[in-house]
């Protein structure tokens, strides 16, 4: 993980410790499209808020969640301000995995 670049969207931050960080600057659609144009493997996200926002600029094609077997009953959730419209999704896979925790793959439809 520690080789892998990580693109980083702040705009209270510029220096980052990890090895390998590269600052997204300016305009975040055109920032996150440009990565997605060099990137024909993905782009991972791991923020829910930065999600958010890339889905509001409809920049994400596909989404890959992992349900774990609990339901804290408080605690933030992925899009707690809500989305300007329903998403309609195709399942691409599904796979349970040994600590129950299930991992699903959905691409994003018209």
């Amino acid at each position: 993980m520690e080789a892998k670049p990580k693109y980083v969207a702040s705009s209270t931050r510029s220096d980052f410790p990890w090895t390998n960080s590269h600052h997204l600057v300016g305009d975040l659609h055109a920032s996150v499209q440009a990565l997605k144009d060099r990137s024909p493997s993905g782009v991972l996200v791991g923020s829910g808020t930065l999600a958010t926002e890339l889905d509001r600029l409809e920049l994400i094609d596909e989404y890959k969640f992992l349900m774990h077997p609990m339901i804290a009953g408080h605690g933030p959730t992925l899009y707690q301000r809500g989305l300007p419209r329903t998403r309609h999704l195709d399942l691409i896979s599904v796979e349970p995995l040994s600590n129950g925790v299930v991992t699903m793959h959905f691409r994003r439809t018209a």
